[in-house]
């Protein structure tokens, strides 16, 4: 387990460390670091066939995307230790533990303000995965290595291209995606405005 400190500490804020290893060891979760997945940052699951508790994160979000991201999954990880899978995902058990775990995180001074006061809005609403907060988003992507172009910076009617290959046109917005139009079979999709994309072809 000591090795982790040395893996976190390539992943998250220093001052985060110390806590996170303890969380844990104490509970006996085995951390992998994932490749980049579009479709979740991270993900937890209980044990199973003989595995213990295990937590993904993708590989490359920054620092304070990827904490708040595994805070976000040890809580799964708490929840799961009480209640086990007779409460929801994302319900009242779970958002009482996710405030109570991420607590500390915010009155240390992990988080830049601008981050720290995003986080603070985000968790104050009905709030389930934190990529599903525009505004939070928006914050972390600030402190990005490489914060690349959004599909919200584009302009309607461009053709552009997601990580994976699939080239769209891009639509209407609907609440927090777009309508965009696969190219190549001409069917309708949802986008997340923050989708990072690359641009092949303006209007």
């Amino acid at each position: 387990m000591e090795a982790y400190k040395t893996i976190l500490s390539k992943y998250i804020p220093q001052a985060a460390i110390d806590p996170i290893y303890d969380w844990l060891k104490e509970n006996r979760i085995h951390l992998r670091i994932s490749r980049a997945r579009t479709t979740k940052l991270g993900d937890y699951r209980s044990p199973h066939n003989g595995k213990g508790h295990q937590i993904t994160v993708n590989h490359n979000l920054n620092p304070y995307a990827f904490l708040i991201t595994l805070v976000h999954e040890i809580a799964h990880q708490q929840v799961w230790i009480k209640h086990g899978n007779r409460v929801k995902a994302h319900g009242r058990e779970w958002k009482d533990t996710y405030r109570k775990l991420m607590d500390p995180f915010i009155d240390s001074g992990v988080f830049p303000d601008d981050v720290k006061q995003a986080l603070i809005r985000y968790m104050g609403k009905s709030y389930a995965s934190s990529g599903t907060d525009l505004n939070l988003s928006r914050v972390l992507q600030r402190y990005d290595a490489e914060p690349g172009l959004t599909l919200e910076q584009i302009r309607e009617g461009s053709t552009f291209r997601i990580p994976g290959g699939k080239t769209f046109i891009k639509g209407s917005l609907n609440r927090k995606r777009y309508r965009c139009i696969r190219t190549d079979n001409n069917r309708v999709y949802l986008v997340s405005a923050l989708a990072q994309v690359e641009l092949l072809k303006s209007p």
